[in-house]
Order: C-alpha cells, then structure tokens, then sequence
C-alpha cells in the first residue's frame, strides 16, 4: 500500500481549525497517509485565537512531502512579500511537489511567484484583495477549489475539507473518498465548481424551501426535467421557484441539475464499466457528446481520461 507523506506548514496567526484539517481527513484514509506539521523554523506558532501551537518539526520536514500543505492565516498577518524565513522554508520543497492551500494559504503561494499565470482561488471576503496584489494569478473567487496541478487552492475553513477529500478520491478512489466522508461526518463530495458565497443560504422565515424539490430531483436525474416540472413540484410559480432556488443553492435550477448530473456521471465513471452512452442516459444527457461536453467544461477532462485516472487509483 503507498502511503504519502503529507507536510502542513503552519505559520504565526494560523487558524487551528483549518490546521487540523488534513491530519483529520486524510488521517482518516486506512493509513494511507501520514500527516506531519513544521514551522518555519521548528519552533511553536502563534494561532490566531487565545493559544499557541507546538509543532514537531522544522522546515526540513517539507523536503520529504509527496504534498504540501499551506494552512491560511488571519488576514491581519498577510503581506504583499513573503518574509524571508517563509521563503526558506518553501525552498525546502522538492520540485513537482503537489501544493495544497487552504483559504488565505494561496496569498502564500502567489507571494512567493508559485502562482503566477495559473488559476487559483482563496476566500471571497479577501478575493479584491488578492487580485489588487497578485494580478498576475487567474483568480476565481466563486468557487470551493481548483485544481491546477500540481497547485490546488481552497476557499475558507469547511472547503479544506472538500479539497483534502478530493485528494483521496484523485489518488485513491471514490469509495475510500466515501468512507472517510462517513468517518467524519461530512458530505462526501461537494464539487470544486460550486459557488463558494451563497447570499441568501437559509429561507426566510415562513416561506416554503426548495430542499424537498431537490431531493425529489435527485431521484429523477435520468428524466428530462424542465423548470415547470420543478415549480410544479414545489407548488410554486416558475418565476417564485427560480429566485428562491436561487437564494438557497447560490445557482439557477438549471446549471445546478447539470452540475448534479456530472457529480453522478463522474460517480459511474469511477464505479462502474458501463459506456459513457450508457451513462449519460443514466444522468439525464440526451448523448455521450453532450456528457463529453459537460464534462469537459466542468473539470477540462474527457470521460475516458477521467475513468483512467480512477481505474488507476483502484
């Protein structure tokens, strides 16, 4: 069984939550990784709450990761360059390394030129931030993750979760994705693509939710379902069904049945041998081409691609 050594680099004003992300998501993988954290000097962190942390490791540490990950700092530690001892640190880190980070992690990694010219993502509360100091990185506020290999970039603190999960469904496999989801009780898979801010995430009080919709689609994704058929359901006007649909999942009723539609396409290419015709007649696709394309725009891969990678992980 290969086990991957994973290096978390803590820096002072580091949030703890986001700190323990990896170790507690991919320790959880059948030992399929270790996790281990440095600092940039071996020496304890300051975090951004009432406590400080004390780590086991220096810098050396990020010589033998396999990945690397940045946990994201408070926003009051953030600098247009990176010091001096962040900088020695990193120079530790063997090329073709895959780098992870977390939230404010990528301002990092774009300090340090890593991100130039790639695309990237980090907290939608800094986005403005990051763009006015790194114009030269592609950044995408809206979303949860990117995967930009070998660079993954994360959003704030639950899409840690998401990205590390990704990491064991890329190297690894849906089911293994799966179970440690279970472990940890936090949904499987929410896909890199989904709008990262959500204005209006709870209903207002009284009115009617779409979540009994959703789940009943769910159920029907095979069917050609229309906005009518979904308003119907909910006992709503199309016009009413729409915004609120909107308010509650942060994407129109549309764009979100095909993004359900890839999630379980992408399901049946990792589990199953059936052909992409077949599974896009499962998923709602009038044709193999259009789950070509659907697929493509959502993760820049074919079918056939995507099935290879995981019939390797399996």
């Amino acid at each position: 069984m290969r086990r991957e050594r994973v290096v978390v680099l803590a820096l002072d004003g580091v949030y703890p939550f986001e700190l323990g992300i990896p170790s507690r998501i991919l320790g959880a993988a059948d030992g399929r990784y270790e996790v281990l954290t440095c600092s940039v000097d071996g020496r304890p962190v300051r975090t951004n709450a009432d406590f400080g942390v004390t780590v086991e490791h220096g810098p050396e540490a990020l010589a033998t990761a396999g990945t690397v990950v940045i946990a994201p700092v408070a926003p009051s530690h953030l600098a247009d360059e990176v010091s001096a001892d962040v900088l020695a640190a990193l120079a530790h880190i063997r090329p073709g390394t895959r780098i992870v980070s977390i939230c404010t992690g990528a301002f990092v990694l774009a300090a340090a030129g890593l991100l130039d010219g790639r695309r990237a993502t980090t907290h939608w509360q800094v986005a403005d931030r990051f763009r006015r100091m790194f114009p030269r990185v592609d950044l995408d506020p809206d979303v949860l993750f990117v995967d930009d290999h070998p660079f993954l970039t994360s959003a704030g603190a639950a899409s840690g979760v998401d990205i590390c999960l990704h990491l064991v469904r890329k190297d690894h496999g849906s089911r293994l994705a799966n179970s440690v989801a279970r472990r940890c009780v936090v949904p499987p898979f929410r896909d890199g693509g989904q709008a990262q801010y959500i204005e209006q995430p709870v209903p207002e009080q009284g009115a009617a939710s779409t979540a009994g919709t959703r789940a009943w689609a769910l159920e029907r994704l095979d069917e050609p379902l229309t906005l009518a058929d979904l308003s119907g359901h909910a006992r709503m006007s199309q016009r009413t069904f729409a915004r609120r649909f909107h308010d509650e999942v942060g994407l129109s009723p549309g764009r979100w049945l095909i993004q359900q539609r890839v999630v379980r396409a992408r399901h049946l290419l990792e589990s199953s041998d059936l052909t992409v015709d077949q599974i896009a007649g499962r998923v709602g696709f009038a044709t193999g081409a259009s789950l070509r394309q659907h697929l493509n725009a959502a993760i820049g891969v074919s079918p056939q691609a995507y099935r290879r990678t995981f019939q390797t992980a399996r």
